[in-house]
């Protein structure tokens, strides 16, 4: 006697089923494309705005720093004003930008809305904001300073710049592939984070400025204004290289400024914030070169302890 097996009987009601099957895989297939279309096509609000405020105080450094002098001629105040404080108000836009930065990635995991979409816009905006925006008005204002360079000098200042921006994209994307939602993986950083390397950058620019507009009379002033000057492009490589390395950096403020702190913590921070309403340029550029310099430092003094006095990890 011949077995009989279903999944070859040929029938109407075989042919049905199997058809019936067919019809609820097409469908279930045109949902998902229809949810994933949906999903990009919907983005939470207030992150992604945010976020492209982020991106646009990055551009609009940039068109500042490169406003020319025929802007004084305007009849425009707030023109004027930007044509004749042209760096300064840009490298003050690039902290705007790292405001949004902060604020966008707050308000989504306040509202626990963090996505993959998010995430990759995020890294688009500081790509201009502090990968592509501090290079250039780093180039505007060695370009605008007196100093007299070379031909080969000026080109090597650019290559030193594109080398910035091209670290900076690199840093951003080494950061999405390895980037994991959660607070508790936002304790330290692997390479400068960019938003440090660009303050760093603009808080050097304001700093240089101030020196130059107090240098009247001053010798000293001038003279390291002028330093500064010179050795901007040496910052920009340093910074370049180290968004790329593999030191780690500490979050400042989930690892030292949440939770419980004591008496003299909080004092410190109080005058910390005192001393920026006081000399703002000079604290923010000396702040963030030392926490620029605080991850190879901390890396040379690991190097240089004795295995046997290595402190246990966190």
């Amino acid at each position: 006697m011949s077995s009989f097996d279903p999944n070859h009987a040929s029938g109407p009601g075989t042919r049905q089923q199997s058809q019936h099957r067919r019809d609820r895989l097409h469908a279930r297939r045109r949902f998902r494309r229809r949810g994933r279309r949906a999903y990009i096509r919907s983005v939470y609000f207030l992150p992604s705005l945010a976020t492209l405020g982020n991106a646009v105080c990055g551009f609009a450094a940039m068109y500042v720093a490169a406003l020319d002098p025929i802007g004084l001629l305007s009849g425009d105040r707030i023109t004027r004003f930007f044509a004749l404080h042209s760096l300064d108000m840009a490298a003050y836009l690039i902290f705007m930008a790292m405001l949004f930065d902060a604020i966008d990635g707050r308000l989504a995991r306040f509202t626990r809305h963090t996505t993959d979409f998010g995430g990759q816009l995020d890294s688009l905006a500081d790509v201009i904001s502090f990968g592509v925006a501090p290079a250039f008005i780093s180039l505007q204002l060695i370009r605008s300073s007196p100093l007299e360079l070379s031909v080969g000098l000026s080109r090597l200042i650019w290559a030193i710049g594109a080398l910035y921006v091209s670290c900076a994209a690199l840093r951003l994307a080494r950061f999405n592939v390895s980037n994991k939602h959660g607070e508790q993986h936002h304790f330290s950083f692997l390479g400068l984070p960019s938003p440090a390397a660009g303050g760093a950058i603009a808080a050097f620019i304001l700093m240089q400025r101030d020196m130059q507009r107090q240098s009247t009379g001053w010798a000293l002033l001038d003279g390291l204004a002028n330093v500064c000057l010179l050795a901007l492009p040496v910052l920009l490589g340093a910074m370049a290289l180290l968004m790329v390395s593999k030191v780690r950096y500490p979050h400042l403020v989930n690892r030292y400024l949440r939770g419980r702190r004591s008496l003299a913590q909080l004092v410190g921070v109080l005058a910390l914030g005192l001393l920026v309403i006081v000399a703002h340029r000079y604290v923010l550029g000396l702040g963030t070169l030392a926490y620029a310099l605080w991850g190879p430092l901390g890396w040379a003094m690991r190097r240089l302890r004795p295995r046997g006095q290595e402190p246990p990890p966190p």
